[in-house]
Parts: C-alpha cells; sequence; structure tokens
C-alpha cells in the first residue's frame, strides 16, 4: 500500500475517517433506453447481455441495505423499461432506503408517476440538456425535449421531489438561462450541472467537449443565477431554487460554497472524490465499481454474481482507490496545487476519460483562473479515438498556449 507521508490507513479506513460506507448508490437497472443520446457515456440502447434477474436484484438491494446505503438513484438506460421497477422500489423503500429515480423523460407519464409514487419512489431527476432545439439534437430525436417537460409536470403533479439535471457542452453552453428559467417555470426544486466527458457516445464527438477555460464562464453564469434565483424566489418555492455543481464541474474558485453548499447544513466546498468511499455504483449485469460514471474497464470491481456485494465492498482493490489515495497519484498542475491534499485531482472519472489516467483534472475553476492570471490556457487535442464500448473513452493531449492564441488555432477534435 502506498503512503505520502500522511501513514498507511488500516483495511477498511477512509481519509474521511471511520469505515466507508456506501451511502449513496447509483444503480443501473438496464441498459436497454428509448432514446440513442449523442452524448451518452454508457452508449444506452439495447440491454446488456445477462443483466441480473428481478431475484438477483431484490438480494442487491437487501445486501445495500445491509451496507448502510440512505439513498439509491436508479438509473438506465431507461430503468423505467424494467416491468419490474415498481419492486425494486418498494423493497429499498422497505428497507429504509429513500429511492430516487433518474430519467430522460420519453414515456415518464402520471401514470407512471402516481405507481411509482405509490411503491415508495421520494425523488425524480428529469434530464434537461438545452432548449428544444439543442435538446432534440443531443438527445437524437425531434420531441424529446416536450417529453421531458411533461415527465416534469407528471412528477410534480404526483407530488414527487422533482429535481433536473444537464450536461454542459458546446451546443448548449450559451443557453444556460433558457433552461434555468423552464425549470423553475415548472416547479422544479434543484438543477445540477455537471460537464459533458469525452465518454461513450460523447467520445465520438469531440467537438462538443468544452474547453478547460470555459468551465470558469460555466460557473460564473450558474452563481450568478444561483443568486438571481435566491433573490426573487417564486411563490411555490419554500426555501429557493437550487443549482448544485456536479462534482466534474469546480473547483475551488469564488463560487465555491454558492454551488456546493446545502441550504441548512452549512458552508460546504469540493472534498475529492467519493468512489468507494462513500458511493458505489452498480452496472445491469452485475459489475459493481466504485462510482457510475468510472469506465468500466479499470475500475469494475467484481460481480455480485461471483462475490456479494459486501465483500465487493470491503476487498476490491478496484473499489478501494479513493480510500488510500495520496498526492503521489497527482500529476501535471495537480501535484503542484495549494489544494491537491483536499480535492485529490477532482473527478476521477473526468480525468481519467480525458487524459488516459486520474490525478489531473484540467476542467477546474483553480486553475483555469491560475492560468489566465498568467496568460495562457489550456487545450484538448484528441489523440485516440474510443473504441466503441458502453463506458469507452479515447484519449486527449493536453496543450498549454497563450490564452489568445495565432489565428487558425483549433479546438478539441
Amino acid at each position: 500500500m502506498k503512503s505520502a507521508g500522511l501513514g498507511e490507513l488500516p483495511r477498511g479506513a477512509s481519509r474521511d475517517g471511520g469505515p466507508p460506507r456506501p451511502v449513496f448508490a447509483v444503480w443501473e437497472l438496464t441498459l436497454r433506453c428509448d432514446q440513442r443520446c449523442g452524448h451518452c457515456g454508457s452508449r444506452a440502447g439495447p440491454p446488456r447481455p445477462n443483466e441480473l434477474s428481478t431475484d438477483e436484484v431484490l438480494d442487491v438491494a437487501r445486501a445495500l441495505a445491509r451496507l448502510g446505503c440512505r439513498e439509491c438513484t436508479l438509473i438506465g438506460g431507461e430503468a423505467y423499461l424494467r416491468a419490474d421497477l415498481p419492486l425494486v422500489v418498494a423493497e429499498l423503500a422497505r428497507l429504509g432506503v429513500r429511492v430516487g429515480l433518474q430519467t430522460g423523460g420519453r414515456a415518464f407519464d402520471t401514470e407512471r408517476a402516481l405507481a411509482l409514487r405509490d411503491a415508495g419512489l421520494d425523488t425524480v431527476g428529469v434530464s434537461v440538456d438545452g432548449p428544444e432545439a439543442v435538446h432534440d439534437v443531443l438527445r437524437g430525436w425531434r420531441g424529446s425535449y416536450s417529453a421531458a417537460m411533461r415527465a416534469i409536470e407528471a412528477s410534480v403533479a404526483a407530488g414527487l421531489v422533482t429535481t433536473s439535471n444537464l450536461q454542459v457542452n458546446r451546443l448548449n453552453v450559451d443557453h444556460l438561462r433558457a433552461v434555468f428559467d423552464a425549470l423553475r417555470d415548472r416547479r422544479v426544486a434543484a438543477w445540477q450541472v455537471q460537464l459533458t466527458v469525452a465518454m461513450g457516445n460523447a467520445a465520438d464527438r469531440p467537438e462538443w467537449i468544452l474547453e478547460p477555460a470555459q468551465v470558469i464562464d460555466v460557473i460564473d453564469a450558474l452563481a450568478g443565477l444561483q443568486a438571481e434565483a435566491a433573490a426573487r424566489p417564486r411563490p411555490w418555492e419554500s426555501d429557493r431554487f437550487y443549482i448544485w455543481a456536479g462534482n466534474n464541474l469546480g473547483y475551488f474558485g469564488p463560487h465555491e460554497a454558492t454551488l456546493r453548499s446545502v441550504p441548512g447544513l452549512g458552508v460546504s466546498h469540493y472534498s475529492g472524490c467519493k468512489a468507494g468511499i462513500h458511493v458505489v455504483g452498480i452496472e445491469a449485469d452485475g459489475t459493481v465499481k466504485g462510482c457510475p460514471s468510472l469506465p468500466t474497464g479499470p475500475y469494475a470491481g467484481g460481480n455480485v454474481r461471483e462475490a456479494s456485494l459486501d465483500d465487493l465492498w470491503a476487498n476490491a482493490d478496484a473499489l478501494r482507490f479513493a480510500r488510500e489515495r495520496t498526492t503521489e497519484e497527482l500529476w501535471g498542475f495537480c501535484r503542484t496545487c495549494a489544494y491537491a491534499d483536499v480535492c485529490r485531482g477532482g473527478c476521477s472519472f473526468t480525468a481519467h476519460a480525458t487524459l488516459g489516467k486520474r490525478g489531473n483534472n484540467p476542467f477546474c475553476y483553480h486553475r483555469a483562473a491560475t492560468l489566465r492570471h498568467q496568460g495562457l490556457r489550456e487545450r484538448l487535442v484528441l489523440r485516440d479515438k474510443a473504441p466503441g464500448l458502453p463506458f469507452d473513452f479515447g484519449r486527449f493531449d493536453l496543450v498549454e498556449e497563450p490564452r489568445e492564441p495565432p489565428s487558425g488555432g483549433s479546438a478539441a477534435g
């Protein structure tokens, strides 16, 4: 086991103190999907070969509860395409786990919302990736935006906590306000914004991926919208419309607390990758990872058909990397950063899918602002294409250049 001056950890301990446990699970129930999104990291569409049966799924639900899971978000593909979804929701709720559903919304109507609510569903998150014209391009079919809006309205009408998320990329980066207005008008409670990462289908479209320096503009815009929402709450908002910067969008700029602090729980900031510490990801065929977004190849920790979830969580090396990591694995700018011991290179999946290994994340506000002050910026240049598999990725080189490049400078791709 490696150490970096902080001492070795006993097996089963974490840098956060106390034993790690999967407080938050994100569970892909099926890879089957009724949309063909151009930025889908898992390349969802057909189901995975040999997806877990209902009995196997219910066994995993019980294992999550034994391990101390408090909240489980069910995803796909499209989770509602499994006929046993109400049974899964009901079992998790019976076990005391708060259950959420993340959906693209194509067929999420009032009848489905009410049935899942009655089974024990608590929260629905609907993906909205831009105003209508942009969203429909990203989702791959005309009418997808209207379907997402209907899904939001059905969720709100059913009394479910309704949230939304957006993957920010070059197609929608200039349309954040339009999405903000549409969500608030439909009584969405919270909005999470994260980066589109060059994984899966998005890896085939490098021209969609933001350049690192654009993180500053995105964070500044979101902070401005959050301030506006706080200053002028809508009549139906008991607290405020809450904007959350996803874990791959950051870090440590002037708006860090604004976009990472949960109302009523004090001021917070990014504190490093929680994969395998407080988070677990489960794929539809039973593969377990420390985080659902991690590329499967390098981070698969085993399968629940071959070992119990309890054993995998405790012993699989691929699930333990964030528990035991130190600043020794950092490289590039991140190795020299003043926040290195807290941040540990930011989001592991984003760094790995972009540069081929974790430990150096260019999508950082503090980093981009530091380089800007020096008259510099970073640019991504595609080196290797992705092979065309679920959760796959290619590789980019990172080029440091003057902030104002010579005429004819090109973007990613």
